[in-house]
């Protein structure tokens, strides 16, 4: 199985949340193939988040693994 991660934002003008898929360097959806390196990303990302901005790891296609 594959993993991507869904990065969750708030607008800050509308207070609606928004739902982002991460790319890679080519404007692919990147996509992890081992659970566990993509929870690492995911707990790194949370972690240095300036913004508050969540993180969910997906499997393909789109189902929350959490």
């Amino acid at each position: 199985m594959s993993y991507n991660i869904m990065k969750i934002m708030k607008d800050p003008t509308t207070g609606k949340k928004m739902n982002v898929l991460l790319t890679d360097g080519l404007s692919q959806i990147w996509t992890i193939k081992k659970l566990e390196e993509v929870t690492r990303i995911v707990n790194m990302m949370e972690e240095n988040s300036d913004s508050g901005h969540k993180y969910e790891v997906r499997g393909e296609p789109c189902n929350k693994v959490n």
